[in-house]
């Protein structure tokens, strides 16, 4: 009972997790605020420690927003909206600076919430790759319908072709016994 319980609620944070990662610069990535609060640390404390860890932190692991990207995001998502009066711009991590914060950290808990960083980032793959395999079966199906299209377009031409080498239709006789009135 416990270990189907564990499983559910595991399931539910990683749901809940594809929904605080966010695409910025072509990337998927996590604010250093839905980071701190999965790691139950406060968001300036989480940001002490990256600082101190710095070089554990590549440009291609953990970037700074920009104005125009935290305002972007700040409009999109919700549960972002006390980010708007902030004067700070949120740092976002890569999926690896997500498990390097995790590292950083090293609590339980933040041991325990890298797993479901990892778990969320690799269903966020598994929905795009399903993506892709969709826009291609309607992009063929599209394809396939443009090429029905012009094979009745033709046939409709043809018809008309047709129409207009056939003799005029002679008018058809009345029938019964002449005119009523």
């Amino acid at each position: 009972m416990r270990k189907r319980l564990e499983k559910e609620v595991a399931v539910d944070t990683v749901l809940n997790l594809n929904q605080r990662i966010i695409a910025i610069r072509d990337q998927r990535v996590m604010l250093d605020i839905d980071l701190a609060g999965l790691f139950g640390v406060p968001t300036k404390a989480f940001n002490q420690a990256i600082k101190r860890n710095r070089e554990r932190f590549p440009d291609d692991f953990v970037f700074q927003l920009t104005s125009a990207e935290k305002k972007e995001v700040v409009t999109k998502c919700d549960h972002l909206r006390r980010l708007k009066f902030s004067p700070s711009f949120p740092y976002a991590f890569t999926e690896h600076g997500a498990i390097m914060a995790a590292n950083v950290l090293n609590s339980k808990r933040a041991i325990q919430a890298s797993v479901y960083v990892v778990r969320a980032f690799v269903r966020m793959r598994e929905v795009l790759a399903e993506h892709k395999e969709l826009a291609r079966i309607v992009n063929g199906h599209e394809k396939r319908l443009n090429d029905q299209d012009e094979v009745i377009i033709s046939i409709v031409e043809e018809m008309r072709k047709q129409k207009e080498v056939l003799p005029p239709a002679r008018p058809k006789r009345k029938i019964g016994f002449g005119k009523r009135e």
